[in-house]
């Protein structure tokens, strides 16, 4: 049914009327001036049913253009988020893909040293800026009382990577900020992206001994925050 409906009817009939035509005409029932007459008759047909597809096609190319046009604002009126929360099940593998697609020099500014503790997070969270060819230097900026966590519990893991040597000695200074974020170049669009968080209830959760973050916010390249906060790390370095 569906085949039969797409049938132009309207051109068959103009086939079989030419063809009755021409057979009554070999059989001399009709006179060669009421062919001639058929056979105007059959092309003016076949005239108006091409123009009648021609405007339909003109309709459509002019639909299309009307869509395109409206697709083209919607795009350019539309803008991207700022910032991306990121909660606790996405949590480790969105900082893996950071690291991971990070280049140039990265910098730790302020993290809770305790989540490297333990190495499968350590191997989840720092292992893969470390061990990123693309990544040329990493800097930590922490606070004086994190000094002998640091030294037992990340030193270690740290000499231990590939590509340690790109980590530098910390910048040890008195932060009494609560904000803490990674901030590096990507490789992607080659904008600076950080991933931000905050000490405390409810963006960081208390274990036990330890503060475990529990939500982050990927602030993007086209953010004014992310200067912002480049230049509280800058700050800070230089004061250290």
């Amino acid at each position: 049914m569906h085949r039969m409906l797409k049938i132009e009817w309207d051109a068959v009939a103009g086939v079989l009327a030419a063809v009755i035509a021409i057979v009554l005409h070999l059989l001399h029932v009709i006179e060669t001036e009421v062919l001639s007459v058929i056979t105007l008759v059959l092309l003016a047909a076949m005239f108006l049913r091409s123009l009648r597809s021609e405007h339909g096609q003109r309709r459509i190319a002019a639909g299309v253009d009307r869509g395109e046009r409206l697709l083209g604002q919607l795009a350019r009126s539309a803008k991207p988020p700022d910032v991306l929360v990121i909660g606790p099940r996405d949590l480790r593998q969105a900082s893996a893909d950071f690291s991971r697609n990070a280049k140039g020099d990265m910098v730790w500014f302020n993290v809770c040293l305790s989540m490297f503790e333990r190495q499968p997070l350590f191997d989840a969270l720092l292992r893969p800026a470390i061990e990123n060819p693309a990544v040329a230097a990493i800097t930590f900026v922490l606070d004086e009382g994190q000094r002998p966590r640091w030294e037992r519990d990340v030193l270690p893991k740290v000499s231990a990577c590939s590509g340690a040597g790109k980590v530098a000695d910390p910048v040890w200074t008195s932060l009494p900020e609560d904000v803490s974020f990674i901030l590096a170049d990507t490789l992607a669009g080659g904008s600076t992206e950080c991933l931000l968080s905050f000490w405390g209830e409810p963006f960081m959760a208390r274990g036990v001994g330890r503060d475990v973050p529990r939500y982050i916010f990927h602030v993007t390249g086209h953010s004014e925050l992310v200067e912002r906060l480049a230049e509280l790390g800058r700050g800070h370095r230089l004061s250290g």
